[in-house]
């Protein structure tokens, strides 16, 4: 039997915030994808192992020896209204490892069948859905986004019921916890202030250990995360990324991003752009994300002021503080991502004005997000034939690189202009991928995989493993979508 080092804290120090339980057995368990370098870091031993018992052992079907699986309980506001009880209704905890840089893993399934919180759910998942979170989450780790990951993905041999029929399948995702702020928030709601305390010191032992002498600990605690979720949504929103469905219970306190479900990439640069099924309203659109994750921050603020002081008064105006400074966090790391992606290396007055008109003309002219700021690295070395490519309107594109050229000069002054221009052009590759999971070719892979060929999700996945290297053997997953695919582009939960 494979043995993981498992060292479960979670299920040892918070036995009362999870229920014991076991994954259903599956008829006829196939791996179809195993992450080899995310194992070699986690210090698991595969590489010898028969994909048959791979298969059986990432279905649930034979668990490794130190498991002790677990649904953990959490809460959370779904689309703005409050459900009380949710917690992994189709997911478990099998343990925590201690990986090879010392830090403490969850090793999670998804899809391993009902749990007591499955409320009438099936507790199952589809091949492609979990394929996408594969896919997604290894792309935003080479974009180097914190984010959870997938360890593997296994078909089951059966058949899931949703809008029609799909394989079925079980992912096992690592994450640095699956501890929510809907977590917080269903012991605010169903347990004592004692409950919130023993969570937020497990939570700030695990996650924030520095704070763990402090006398104000738990406002550090939100503040803490505060900063770690200011910064994480500013790198979504550098990379174009709409999450989809940013519920409290999709909010990790880790600062990881957690649960890819009706997610995508934008193409054409639209601020308002939504491609979640479920998302009528536009709450989750892309710019609403920074004030959707300072809205979910001060749901979290709401299970916290019991800790923070006994005066109630004195412990909304502390917790008051921290989001109102939310704003102000996000907008530093925007604004440094932005110069960063415009190779720009310090800060100037009327970087802000230069950085917003660019996304002015991007929005006017519907220009791809991704290769604008990709081939804007070509035109710092004096090149924009690639870039006018993009442009239908080439007066407006002329003028602003007549102001952005300017600025560039002002910032490489007494320096050899060809050498600074060099060094432009590299640090903007480094920081503008060419490639990312473009929603066309992603879709075409799940597709394929449902009738059994892996080929193009393999091909893609290598792809967006390499989002900064110009791979000519790669061209066709930088390509745009075709517009029309995009007018009527929708992702879908997959629950």
């Amino acid at each position: 039997m494979i043995a993981f080092p498992f060292d479960n804290s979670y299920a040892r120090e918070l036995p009362d915030f999870c229920v014991s339980w076991q994954p259903e057995r599956v008829p006829q368990p196939v791996l179809v994808f195993l992450n080899h370098a995310l194992a070699a870091e986690l210090g698991l031993d595969l590489a010898a192992a028969p994909r048959e018992e791979l298969a059986a052992l990432f279905a649930g079907n034979q668990l490794p020896a130190g498991a002790q699986p677990i649904a953990q309980a959490y809460a959370g506001h779904q689309f703005g209204h409050f459900s009380p009880q949710l917690g992994d209704g189709r997911a478990l905890l099998l343990g925590e490892v201690i990986d090879r840089h010392g830090r403490r893993r969850d090793i999670a399934f998804k899809g391993s069948g009902p749990t007591p919180f499955s409320r009438r759910g099936d507790g199952k998942a589809a091949l492609g859905p979990m394929l996408r979170e594969a896919l997604v989450g290894e792309a935003m780790h080479a974009l180097g986004i914190p984010t959870t990951r997938a360890l593997a993905v296994v078909a089951t041999g059966e058949p899931v019921y949703r809008e029609r029929i799909l394989p079925g399948a079980v992912l096992t995702r690592v994450a640095a916890s699956h501890i929510r702020v809907g977590t917080f928030q269903y012991f605010w709601a169903h347990g004592t202030p004692e409950h919130v305390r023993r969570l937020a010191d497990y939570a700030i032992c695990r996650h924030y250990p520095e704070l763990a002498a402090r006398e104000d600990r738990y406002l550090a605690l939100l503040t803490a995360v505060a900063e770690r979720q200011a910064a994480l949504i500013a790198q979504w929103m550098h990379v174009g990324f709409i999450h989809g469905v940013m519920n409290t219970d999709n909010m990790a306190i880790s600062g990881e991003t957690i649960d890819y479900g009706p997610c995508a990439f934008m193409e054409a640069y639209d601020p308002q752009a939504v491609f979640s099924s479920i998302d009528h309203g536009g709450r989750y659109a892309y710019q609403a994300q920074p004030s959707i994750a300072r809205w979910n921050l001060a749901r979290f603020a709401e299970t916290l002021l019991p800790l923070i002081s006994d005066d109630e008064g004195q412990a909304v105006a502390r917790a008051n503080e921290v989001i109102d400074s939310f704003v102000a966090r996000y907008e530093q790391h925007w604004r440094a991502g932005l110069r960063a992606k415009l190779g720009l290396a310090s800060d100037a007055p009327g970087d802000r004005l230069l950085g917003e008109r660019w996304l002015d003309l991007l929005e006017a002219q519907r220009v791809d997000y991704t290769l604008a700021f990709r081939y804007l690295a070509d035109a710092a070395q004096g090149d924009d034939s690639r870039l006018r490519t993009l442009f239908a309107g080439q007066p407006a594109l002329k003028q602003w690189l007549e102001h952005w050229h300017a600025r560039c000069a002002a910032e490489d002054a007494g320096r050899n202009a060809i050498q600074a221009a060099r060094e432009r052009a590299a640090r903007m590759r480094r920081m503008n991928p060419w490639i990312i999971p473009r929603n066309h070719r992603v879709e075409e892979a799940l597709a394929a995989a449902e009738k059994g060929d892996l080929g193009p999700f393999e091909r893609l996945l290598q792809a967006v493993r390499h989002p900064f290297d110009e791979n000519p053997a790669y061209a066709h997953c930088a390509e745009p979508a075709p517009a029309e695919f995009m007018s009527h582009f929708r992702t879908f939960c997959g629950t």
